[in-house]
């Protein structure tokens, strides 16, 4: 069975959107790869946290992960900062990485634009660190959007450079892009990503948002003045981003819910969504709740965290013996 890497930053409650494009996709993999979900709260601190806020973060993602559907009888879930053969493998791929194509990293060209007070190293040197990631799982498919593809990129010449060197000890990894419809937009600018960053809040629902507040945004969503409501990404943005919420969050194809809503007026279309978003909302953090005050989730966090280890621990010596770090016994 192939190996299956995800990644997701601890950095705030991920919304609709992210569930839609990738948590709800991660729970259907899980029979068909051996699945790794790593809350990677080391990439967090590429820039200032509050240590307090971030721990709390890190322990609400576990649980939205597991509320998602995510299992761990199936799959490995763990907490980055609690495996050290990240940050080991990640420096050792340091190491052969040049700073020309690190300061190409899109990323990090606009993450360091936004320093008032000079750029942390950490900005230039965390894609390292998310190839080792990958790779110290023998990774086969990361599973990403358009936003992450260069970093894979980055990690699939840094195994060909790291086996061209030092003998074919890694895996390279392949991109598994999205499903098409994955993407979901800003409910008040759909013209852009849904951001759980975004400053205004109408523009995105957060998974812990409370559901009565959720289907007001969806009501005040904004759409176009034709009242027509058809899948069209170029001419009628709006409705066909909330035609791709409903799809996902009800498995209703795009086509049906079109003829279903043919002869009705935007209100009717809207109304209907935000209880949908709603009834998804209360069921979702039943779960979330039921996770996130228990003592099972540090079980289950514990049980990843030494699997991921056993795991890690393997190819992390494998690459220490090719570059001839430590001593031979």
């Amino acid at each position: 069975m192939e190996t299956l890497f995800s990644g997701i930053q601890p950095s705030g409650i991920p919304t609709i959107g992210n569930y839609i494009g990738a948590l709800k996709q991660f729970s259907d993999v899980q029979d068909d790869y051996n699945c790794y979900f790593c809350i990677v709260d080391q990439h967090a601190i590429t820039v200032p946290q509050d240590r307090l806020k971030l721990r709390k973060q890190i322990r609400q993602l576990a649980a939205i992960y597991l509320a998602s559907g995510i299992d761990p009888e199936k799959s490995t879930l763990f907490i980055q900062s609690e495996v050290p053969a990240h940050v080991q493998a990640s420096w050792m791929l340091t190491t052969i990485a040049s700073i020309g194509e690190l300061e190409r990293m899109t990323q990090f060209k606009d993450k360091s634009q936004k320093q008032v007070e000079g750029v942390p190293a950490g900005l230039l040197t965390y894609p390292p660190l998310m190839a080792a990631d990958i790779v110290i799982y023998n990774t086969n498919i990361v599973p990403v959007g358009e936003d992450q593809k260069q970093h894979i990129e980055l990690t699939r010449n840094l195994v060909d450079r790291f086996n061209s060197r030092y003998n074919d000890i890694l895996i390279k990894p392949e991109i598994r892009m999205p499903k098409v419809g994955g993407r979901v937009m800003s409910l008040q600018d759909p013209t852009k990503k849904m951001s759980k960053s975004d400053d205004n809040q109408k523009n995105f629902i957060s998974l812990l948002d409370e559901p009565n507040v959720a289907a007001k945004k969806i009501k005040s969503a904004v759409t176009d003045s034709d009242g027509v409501i058809k899948f069209d990404r170029e001419q009628k943005p709006g409705v066909t981003n909330l035609l791709s919420i409903y799809s996902s969050l009800t498995d209703e194809s795009i086509e049906d819910l079109v003829s279903k809503y043919k002869d009705s007026n935007y209100g009717t279309f809207k109304a209907d969504l935000a209880e949908v978003v709603k009834e998804f909302l209360t069921d979702f953090q039943a779960k979330y709740n039921d996770y996130y005050n228990s003592d099972k989730l540090d079980d289950i966090l514990d049980d990843g965290r030494d699997k991921a280890h056993k795991a890690s621990f393997k190819t992390l010596k494998k690459m220490e013996k090719a570059m001839g770090l430590g001593r031979k016994r």
